[in-house]
């Protein structure tokens, strides 16, 4: 049994060939976003469309570099998103710490009402909020965007559910035996505990934040917009230009991409301790 434990398992060549086709599946559309941006619009509006990349890549990001201040709206989404993900894992992990550990009076009544936000469509709110941050005189400002989104029903319920296994209560009650109060038990008992789920909530909020469209393109406009608000207005005229688009979409994509290559280890090394936690 030893043996049969500690043998490395490999896969056979339909494995393989699987892991393949959804590879070149998952990339094809950063593939051709590229090859449209790197391409004019005349020939894109050609059949068959253009299959290789063409010599125009770098002109048109510059163009939607300019003509949508993409500058600025990367540096507002990276403010959004970080600060947004950084909350949410804060607040979500301290209040699934209290949902998961912690006894106190009607605790499976909040945590349903809780989850029943969740089931609540976000359309329904805008209005509400909207008339909220305008008489705050909030508009086009930063804090609109981030606000409203700085602890998600979805992340609280994921680290209750994360913490009522891997957080044993055991840990808890020693570090109150020796004196711990709440706030070191939570840095130094907590924290640790849930790193991997937390490492996972962050770079799915982040990612969230990163692609939200629907709240910023009411609470912001072009003057001071995030990645997704920019965007728009490559989209605006009689004949928008599909190749300038593309580059304006491969300029919000690479960010992405560069976060995950950093930090992808990390993420999936946490993802994998998480799962092994015994």
């Amino acid at each position: 049994m030893a043996r049969r434990a500690g043998k490395q398992l490999h896969g056979g060549w339909f494995t393989y060939t699987v892991l393949i086709v959804f590879t070149v599946g998952s990339l094809f559309p950063l593939v051709w976003t590229a090859i449209a941006a790197s391409r004019t619009d005349t020939r894109l509006a050609q059949t068959p469309p253009p299959f290789w990349f063409g010599g125009n890549l770098f002109s048109n990001l510059a163009t939607a570099w300019f003509d949508a201040n993409m500058g600025l709206a990367l540096f507002n989404t990276v403010i959004v998103a970080g600060t947004i993900s950084v909350s949410t894992v804060l607040f979500a992990t301290l209040a699934g710490f209290a949902f998961a550990k912690l006894r106190f009076r009607a605790k499976n009544a909040l945590m349903l009402v809780v989850i029943g936000t969740m089931m609540v469509p976000p359309q329904l709110s805008v209005v509400p909020l909207f008339m909220a941050i305008a008489e705050l005189q909030w508009t086009n400002q930063l804090q609109a965007v981030i606000l409203p989104m700085m602890v998600s029903a979805f992340g609280v319920f994921f680290m209750r559910q994360y913490l009522v296994t891997a957080l044993p209560s055991e840990l808890i009650e020693a570090a109150r035996v020796d004196g711990a109060h709440s706030l070191r038990v939570v840095w130094h008992v907590v924290f640790p505990v849930a790193r991997p789920a937390m490492a996972v909530l962050g770079m799915l909020t982040f990612v969230l934040a990163w692609n939200e469209f629907f709240w910023p393109i009411i609470a912001l406009t072009q003057e001071n917009p995030t990645v997704q608000v920019a965007l728009t207005g490559l989209g605006q005229g009689y004949v928008p230009d599909e190749s300038v688009i593309m580059a304006g979409a491969l300029l919000g994509t690479l960010p992405l991409l560069a976060a995950f290559a950093i930090f992808g280890k990390q993420i999936v090394g946490g993802i994998m301790q998480g799962a092994v936690k015994g």
